[in-house]
């Protein structure tokens, strides 16, 4: 079964679903450090947009009834692959044990303003 997963606490498109749950797991779509209250970007800093992105991901793993210790895997996707270090100052304080596996990759679109996307999957079996 599957179930489309969606909040007001984190960016929307009608172009994808924010989430999708399927057997236990939960897809959530690359996220981006967009406030979703003021619907503009968290700030100039990976920082920042790294924060924001993150606590957009949470939102939504919130929403389908989890917690960012459910998480199994994420993908970052980052505009400028010096700003590695920065986003992990920040990915480090949402997972500071046990962290779930991870890729990073260059994001190949064009958003103006957004530095990085967030990806993840989550097991809520």
């Amino acid at each position: 079964m599957r179930e489309v997963i969606s909040t007001p606490e984190a960016p929307a498109s009608p172009l994808y679903s924010q989430a999708v749950k399927a057997g236990g797991f939960l897809y959530v779509s690359g996220l981006v450090g967009v406030d979703p209250a003021r619907g503009v970007v968290a700030g100039p800093t990976i920082q920042e947009q790294t924060r924001q992105a993150l606590k957009n991901c949470e939102a939504v793993v919130r929403a389908a009834g989890g917690t960012l210790d459910d998480v199994v895997e994420v993908g970052i996707l980052l505009v400028d692959p010096d700003d590695f270090a920065g986003m992990n100052e920040e990915y480090a304080r949402c997972f500071p044990h046990d962290p779930p596996a991870r890729y990073a990759a260059k994001l190949g679109a064009v958003l103006p303003g957004i530095l990085i996307s967030i990806r993840l999957t989550a097991y809520l079996g």
